[in-house]
């Protein structure tokens, strides 16, 4: 029988749990059509009552009303743990104050054409003001005075900088949320949770920024409205009636002002919601606990204070009780309060137990190339010892960025670390594991950099990324130098500098297949459509990733992945040879690769002789790693001692010379230059950018070869 009652039970359950969502969704229905209806039909109703004369039963119900809302608008800002919970609180605002005119518009035509105007204005009128008018005017004033000078002016300059704020902070939230979608911490929906709940603060307090000029406006209207109303039944009562001023004072001015206290008392109800509303933070409870533990968790404060009320109860002429009784009770308070506990001290991390030095994590964790790493000798340490004010790391972290937006990758970070067989006063730079460059920054010395240092005290050194004369001064002499004409600069500048011209250098190699997975993911939110139609249809990660390769490693940046993407579309239909992928690709990038190297609008051009350029193509020749020229060694050298002779001597009058040629010969000259002229740009006459003035510095040729 055991099994039988369970299974009945549990048929139950299931029943219950059939009906529960209809009955649920019935009563979002209700309450759907019940906003969707009564709403516009609650607007239309107060507009109807600045028109229609209502029966003084059915104002007292409307009065009530009024007094009741606004009392549950206060309690629930009260309760609300963010702003955002009561986001419909500036169209509320705006409702409870046109209901409110409405009132008094409705309150105002009763009590000027009968003098009577129901019982809860007659209440306020005699019975809450003692039947006093004076009094009436007084309490009423000061009622608005706090409403209007204290809370209101308050509220809204609290919106109008929350709305300032918001707005300025949205960018930096965007980001973060970017960021944090990136690093896969979130996904794509809670990232548009988070958005959308960006842009809802941002509206809300814009519009609590004009909601607070509703209050505003209402306190001045309820001035007007009560002196109208003054006015207006003496008036009436002295001229039309005949009644004498103590009648008419007590028939119609006790009325208007009933009418201004009965209005005001929701009005500062609502001035108080306001600001709740603006100057409430997003916790984890509503106000009244926030306010209970914050107050309760300072001790001290309330011990203290206590203290102080007693000893104001001996000041002669105050009564002694009350203070007694206040002081003595904060003081119970204070010392029945138990102590706070104190935040719990970070405590390290348990380290993990070190693996064996012969265990295969030590071994791994040893074999692991670093992409980039700076290596320093011993006596460089204090660069990066920030307690000694070592500045190193934060250069290179802001060179990390630097460069990122220079050349549209990624850099790796910077794995620095204290090497024991480097020179003392020197260091290294590694690119996957290979020394690629090595300088020195003695230890209390600063580099200055120019050509009249002979007679100060140094160490004569060739600044490492320009390659000019230099020297290592002390610090002190840092003036003298700069009187010389020198640039003088610190150890950090040398080494950073360095860095970055490796960096730069290395391009190619740093790019890894992660890095281009990640760009290539990066352009498909705001370009899908190339991204879909280049990968992985016509090329996968490896081609780009040899295309962007190739580009950068002739400091070509890759910021504009999108064109990029789009030259390699078109010309992958075609084929798929990398070198012809890099060309197509420095087609599309021609007039800023070009624009690079320009100098105020003006582009300094190397060209090649006609006949030299027809026999280079004629040499031309197709091999499995590219193009190549098949010239005869002596003519090769001949050829590339001249480009060196002529680029030479066009950086020697300032310029920044470019060697430019045909499109089909640019690879195959750029690789025969490369060993001799490194740093000199070999571009197409394509990728000359028409905006640029160009001056011809030089014009190579192959006929004194053959002359001599």
């Amino acid at each position: 029988m055991a099994p039988r009652k369970s299974q009945l039970t549990r048929a139950d359950a299931d029943e219950d749990v059939g009906k529960q969502p209809i009955r649920t969704r019935r009563g979002g229905v209700r309450a759907k059509r019940l906003g969707e209806l009564g709403i516009p039909a609650g607007v239309i109703a107060i507009i109807v009552m600045m028109v229609v004369p209502l029966p003084t039963a059915l104002l007292d119900v409307l009065l009530a009303t009024n007094i009741t809302f606004a009392l549950l608008v206060l309690l629930v800002s009260m309760f609300v743990k963010r702003p955002l919970d009561f986001a419909a609180f500036p169209s509320l605002l705006l409702i409870a104050t046109l209901f409110r005119l409405a009132l008094n518009i409705s309150v105002t035509r009763l009590v000027l054409l009968h003098g009577y105007a129901g019982k809860v204005v007659q209440s306020f009128g005699h019975f809450v003001v003692g039947g006093s008018l004076v009094v009436g005017l007084v309490i009423f004033l000061i009622i608005l005075i706090i409403q209007f000078v204290v809370i209101t002016n308050g509220a809204g300059r609290v919106a109008e900088v929350g709305a300032r704020f918001t707005l300025d902070a949205m960018p930096g939230k965007q980001m973060a949320i970017d960021a944090d979608l990136n690093a896969g911490l979130i996904d794509e929906a809670e990232a548009r949770r988070r958005r959308s709940e960006i842009a809802a603060e941002a509206d809300f307090y814009g519009a609590m920024d004009g909601a607070s000029k509703f209050v505003k406006g209402d306190a001045i209207a309820a001035v007007v409205i009560t002196g109208v109303n003054l006015i207006g039944g003496l008036a009436i009562g002295i001229l039309q009636r005949h009644l004498s001023i103590g009648e008419a004072v007590n028939t119609y001015s006790l009325l208007s002002v009933g009418d201004g206290l009965v209005s005001q008392i929701p009005a500062l109800l609502l001035s108080v919601s306001t600001g709740l509303i603006v100057t409430r933070g997003a916790s984890e409870a509503d106000m009244g606990a926030d306010v209970l533990r914050q107050i309760a968790s300072q001790r001290q404060a309330i011990r203290i204070g206590g203290a102080a009320i007693l000893v104001i109860a001996l000041i002669p002429g105050l009564p002694k009780l009350p203070f007694l009784i206040l002081g003595g009770a904060a003081l119970a308070l204070g010392m029945r309060l138990k102590e706070p506990p104190k935040p719990a001290e970070p405590q390290p991390a348990a380290e993990p137990a070190a693996p064996a030095p012969d265990s295969p994590e030590a071994l791994v964790e040893e074999m692991r190339v670093e992409p980039l790493e700076l290596n320093l000798a011993f006596d460089l340490v204090d660069l990066v010892d920030q307690s000694r004010g070592g500045e190193l790391l934060e250069r290179v972290r802001a060179l990390r960025r630097k460069l990122a937006l220079e050349l549209g990758m990624v850099i790796p970070m910077v794995r620095t670390r204290d090497n024991l067989d480097l020179p003392p006063g020197s260091y290294a730079i590694r690119v996957n594991g290979v020394e690629v460059a090595r300088g020195e920054a003695p230890p209390g010395a600063m580099l200055a950099i120019g050509e009249n240092l002979t007679n100060l005290p140094g160490t004569a050194t060739i600044e490492p990324v320009f390659g000019l004369p230099g020297k290592w001064l002390a610090p002190e002499l840092r003036q003298q130098a700069e009187m010389l004409g020198a640039t003088v600069v610190d150890r950090a500048s040398v080494i950073t500098t360095h860095l970055a011209e490796v960096v730069r250098d290395n391009a190619a190699k740093l790019l890894s297949r992660e890095d281009v997975k990640t760009l290539t993911e990066l352009t498909r939110r705001t370009h899908p459509v190339v991204v879909e139609e280049l990968t992985p249809a016509l090329l996968q990660l490896g081609d780009i990733q040899r295309v962007l390769q190739g580009l950068l490693d002739e400091h070509v940046p890759i910021r504009d992945l999108p064109r990029i993407f789009e030259a390699l579309s078109q010309r992958a239909r075609v084929s798929q040879d990398p070198e012809g992928l890099i060309e197509a690709a420095r087609a599309t990038l021609g007039p800023a690769i070009s624009a690079a190297y320009a100098q105020d609008g003006r582009l300094s051009v190397l060209t090649i002789d006609p006949l030299t350029e027809q026999r280079l193509v004629d040499k031309l020749r197709h091999g499995e790693h590219g193009s190549f020229l098949a010239l005869d060694p002596d003519d090769a050298e001949y050829l590339v001692g001249e480009v060196r002779r002529l680029a030479e001597r066009a950086e020697q009058l300032g310029n920044t010379p470019v060697l430019a040629c045909a499109a089909p010969l640019r690879p195959a000259l750029r690789r025969l230059v490369r060993s001799a002229n490194p740093r000199l740009p070999v571009l197409a006459y394509g990728e000359l950018g028409p905006h640029l003035q160009l001056e011809t510095v030089g014009t190579v040729s192959l006929a004194h070869a053959h002359a001599a």
